[in-house]
């Protein structure tokens, strides 16, 4: 089933969630790992790598968004109090900006950079930089802003993780197992049995 129902994820949606989030994981370990190379060479082409992906995750996060707009988003357990349920939508909401925020300040952080450095998609084509002004100031004002950021995100995806596993293990119900497995409608109560 390609598409979500009022019980349960489609496989587009599936298949967002987690290729997104695995690219999201690996820009975060790349965007750390990059800035302690002392050679040039590997550093040049991981900055490079990060660039394209970071490009790729708004293009997804965009195309996400138009499917989310025009999709069921299937409905929270019945037992699920009403304040975690605000958590949740916050926090998914957070999450969705995020994907958007990181590769713009990202984009921001090249754009005002006073090296002439261009970027690569894949090595396929040149992306232009955007209408900034160009300085070191603005430049590091904009990294500062991107890592804090990036870091900002990645507590939000841990807690995003504790809480899917809080939802399985501890309230046995099928939030996660609808994440895991595309058109998964869950138990009549959503409670998973403990037997």
């Amino acid at each position: 089933m390609l598409r979500n129902t009022e019980k349960s994820w489609g496989l587009v949606s599936f298949l967002f969630h987690w290729i997104m989030a695995a690219l999201f994981l690996c820009q975060f370990w790349i965007g750390w790992y990059m800035q302690g190379l002392k050679d040039l060479l590997a550093q040049y082409n991981l900055y490079q790598l990060h660039k394209s992906l970071g490009f790729t995750i708004l293009a997804l996060a965009v195309l996400r968004v138009i499917w989310a707009l025009g999709s069921w988003r299937p409905a929270p357990p019945a037992s699920m109090p009403e304040v975690e349920k605000q958590l949740s939508r916050g926090s998914h909401f957070l999450l969705y900006l995020a994907l958007f925020v990181l590769p713009l300040t990202g984009w921001a952080v090249v754009s005002t950079s006073p090296l002439p450095i261009a970027t690569w998609f894949f090595g396929l084509f040149v992306i232009p930089s955007l209408p900034l002004g160009i300085s070191l100031h603005s430049e590091q004002v904009w990294t500062s802003i991107h890592g804090f950021l990036a870091y900002g995100a990645i507590f939000l995806v841990a807690v995003h993780i504790l809480a899917a596993l809080r939802h399985h293990f501890h309230h046995r119900d099928d939030i996660l197992m609808k994440m895991v497995r595309p058109g998964f409608a869950g138990r009549k109560d959503s409670r998973i049995d403990k037997n």
